[in-house]
């Protein structure tokens, strides 16, 4: 795989989210999971990304596992994980909590759970509202300094508060979702504040949540505990207007002989070398599939038939519930 760079790291083109493996979407199997980790570094994957929230902690306790298996596995990757979304166990709602003491708790009990003496990446996941986004990188500046942390990193900001982060201490990478029906990072200037500072962006997300894959029709019955069934982009209006759009991604996908997964996300690559998305999965079959979309090489045509069909502003419908945008943007 070619690699990039992302911050002061360089890692494969193509990352791996590990979320879905223990939570939102569906029950997970821990075997099959630890294989598709196993398989991904095989073939080159090395910034996986994981959150203290996913799965109440078990996310981070399942990459234990994988380092503990393997001798060296965990000097090969460039490990994220993220804190500063409070939940309750067994819910949804959540508060957000950037405060120093709950920083250097939150990162105690991240490197408990992933068995590990520090952390690549350290992401806020969400941003306190009402709270300086100094305070919390000045914590974070000092979590380096101590050597648990090795960089940092933010999740779902503003270009205004990346700004000011940044003239605090160096912020490696944000994270946000982005893909063809997720576009915000172009229009709210996060993505131009990352090129402009040098700062490396991680798009989440990048299959539109397996709706730009072509596998979810309108008939389509989630399993229980996938999270996508409370999302209006996968029903009613919304969803009938989305699927109209996937023709074209299909057309293209026919004449490249590859998948629509594949198309959605070589569009996202096409993109500055600064890019790294980390498509999540739990099956070998998808992350092969999406590691092999990195040598697929879109015609200058085809990435403008594919933003004529997905144009910035469109309303393709609330990327989360309610509950689920405390943080994004601020």
């Amino acid at each position: 795989m070619k690699i990039r760079k992302l911050g002061p790291f360089e890692v494969g083109a193509v990352g791996l989210g590990c979320m879905g493996m223990s939570e939102f979407y569906g029950p997970g199997d821990d075997a099959q999971s630890l294989a598709v980790l196993e398989r991904a570094l095989e073939l080159g994957v090395t910034l996986f990304d994981t959150a203290d929230m996913y799965g109440m902690g078990r996310n981070e306790e399942l990459l234990a596992r994988f380092f503990l298996e393997g001798k060296g596995r965990r000097d090969r990757i460039v490990l994220a994980t993220k804190f500063g979304v409070r939940r309750g166990a067994g819910r949804y709602e959540r508060g957000i909590d950037n405060s120093p003491a709950y920083i250097r708790k939150a990162c105690e009990a991240s490197l408990k759970r992933l068995g590990v003496d520090h952390i690549d990446l350290y992401y806020i996941h969400r941003i306190e509202p009402g709270r300086p986004i100094e305070e919390a990188i000045g914590t974070l500046a000092q979590l380096v300094q101590e050597g648990k942390i090795r960089a940092v990193g933010l999740s779902e900001t503003s270009a205004t508060t990346l700004a000011r982060a940044h003239k605090v201490h160096p912020i490696a990478a944000v994270q946000s979702e982005y893909s063809l029906w997720t576009r915000d990072p172009e229009t709210d200037g996060v993505l131009d504040t990352c090129q402009r500072l040098g700062i490396g962006f991680v798009p989440y997300s990048p299959l539109g949540r397996g709706f730009l894959t072509g596998v979810i029709t309108e008939a389509t019955q989630f399993e229980e505990g996938d999270f996508r069934s409370s999302l209006a982009r996968f029903s009613g209006p919304h969803a009938a207007m989305n699927h109209e759009r996937l023709k074209i991604i299909e057309a293209i996908a026919a004449t490249k002989h590859c998948t629509m997964a594949q198309v959605a996300l070589a569009w996202v690559l096409a993109n500055p070398k600064e890019i790294v998305p980390i498509p999540g999965t739990k099956r070998i079959k998808y992350l092969e599939e999406n590691v092999a979309a990195e040598s697929i090489e879109l015609t200058s045509s085809e990435l403008a038939m594919l933003d004529k069909s997905f144009p910035t502003g469109t309303d393709y419908g609330p990327r989360y519930s309610a509950e689920g945008m405390k943080g994004i943007g601020e």
